[in-house]
């Protein structure tokens, strides 16, 4: 049954809220806000567990705050109202602390009804028993969306361009249906790239009320012109000390639920936080750059994941393509075992793009790289985009054992070339 607690000191209100719940199990504690929700549910005489929590903060709105921030954490099913003249100055500062309705002191029986109703609706949502069939209880039906994690053993591959330019395309998909959520908490650059100024990060989303709630969550999110959803990282390393793998496994599984794309710029390796936000994807994105180094590391993080059982649905990406480096596809998929699935070539547009924080596929879709990132798109995108283009066949062509990347083929420097015409 719904039970609703006020900590009040003013008889107005108090009239008006008793006129406001009738019908609702109502309990009333008076005097100064206690310091603890111990100290609140000692003041009750009735045993029944509140449902919602209305605190009147009167002239000091601080200890109302704390009070509320407290049984936030604590009892995270509660749903916590606060009253307050002063809503517009710390409506946010309310949010963080697990408030989720603020209601004016002066408000009448009619309206403070309708806070109460939502309240309540809200109560009973997070606190909802699974349903039963035939006595049985039935599992709930978990995450849904496509959790697409892009990731690569090393850094300056273009990791964070791949990942932008997925998410975006995937973002014309549906209204709201995409979110781009920047793994890489110490140096990630995903707010650079999208030409962000983000009010809120990433480790702002998962401590307090919004870490269980998937409606404050999304307040926490930057939505980009395009209709992405965008979490960026913390503005500073030392913000991002606080971000722990149950972190990282709660916001994936909650994005999940709400959509239908979520796609992890990760940072460079296995950390703990990549290899949590790995046990929760569905696709992996592997990038490599087309140069020794680049496939050698990827080749080791393929045989990690392996050894680990995990990313079996896999797409490899080979960024900075260039057919003057001295490698070939074929010699990279050698090296890999595993079949290059995407060639984006290098590109200036790119790198225009990435300077203007604008995706190349919107601000150059005719470029060579944009297309094959759309190819990149369609993979995952319910039809093929326009201007995706798969690899030509050539690009395939199989080279032989020696000359993959354990031992590759260079062209002879010039001057060499030269001295040998001359001789």
């Amino acid at each position: 049954m719904s039970h609703i607690v006020a900590v009040t000191e003013s008889d107005d209100f108090r009239y008006q809220l008793l006129q406001a719940a009738q019908g609702v199990r109502l309990s009333l504690a008076q005097g100064p806000m206690p310091a603890s929700p111990a100290a609140l549910f000692a003041q009750l005489a009735d045993p029944e567990p509140p449902t919602v929590v209305v605190l009147d903060a009167g002239e000091d709105v601080r200890p109302a705050l704390e009070l509320a921030a407290q049984l936030s954490e604590q009892c995270p099913v509660l749903s916590l109202l606060l009253v307050t003249t002063n809503a517009a100055e710390i409506g946010l500062e309310a949010m963080r602390a697990g408030v989720r309705d603020v209601i004016d002191p002066t408000s009448g029986p009619a309206d403070i009804r309708a806070v109460l109703e939502r309240a309540l609706v809200a109560a009973r949502s997070r606190a909802a028993e699974p349903a039963v069939v035939d006595g049985a209880p039935v599992a709930s039906e978990g995450p849904t969306g496509r959790v697409i994690s892009v990731v690569s053993p090393k850094g300056g591959v273009g990791k964070t361009t791949v990942a932008t330019n997925l998410a975006v395309g995937l973002a014309r998909t549906g209204h709201h249906s995409t979110v781009l959520v920047d793994l890489d908490v110490q140096f990630g650059d995903v707010a650079s790239a999208l030409d962000l100024d983000p009010e809120y990060a990433f480790n702002d989303a998962v401590q307090g009320p919004a870490s269980r709630d998937t409606m404050l969550l999304k307040t926490f999110l930057t939505l980009h012109e395009t209709g992405l959803y965008v979490l960026c990282g913390p503005k500073t390393p030392v913000e991002a000390d606080v971000i722990t793998a149950a972190h990282v496994t709660q916001l994936i599984q909650m994005l999940a639920s709400e959509f239908a794309y979520v796609v992890l710029d990760t940072a460079p390796g296995l950390s703990e936080l990549v290899l949590a936000a790995m046990d929760q994807t569905t696709d992996l994105v592997l990038v490599t750059s087309m140069d020794v180094p680049g496939v050698r590391g990827l080749r080791k993080e393929l045989d990690a994941l392996t050894e680990l059982g995990m990313g079996t649905n896999r797409t490899v990406v080979v960024n900075f393509a260039d057919p003057k480096c001295g490698l070939s596809t074929g010699a990279i998929e050698t090296t890999l075992r595993a079949k290059v699935d995407v060639l984006v070539p290098r590109s200036k547009a790119t790198l225009d793009a990435v300077n203007q924080g604008n995706p190349v596929i919107r601000s150059t879709p005719k470029d060579a790289a944009a297309k094959q990132l759309n190819l990149l798109v369609s993979r995952f995108a319910p039809a093929p985009l326009e201007g995706a283009i798969p690899l030509r066949q050539k690009d395939r062509a199989e080279q032989p054992t020696k000359h993959a990347i354990s031992a590759p083929k260079r062209a002879a420097p010039r001057w060499y070339r030269v001295k040998k015409a001359a001789s």
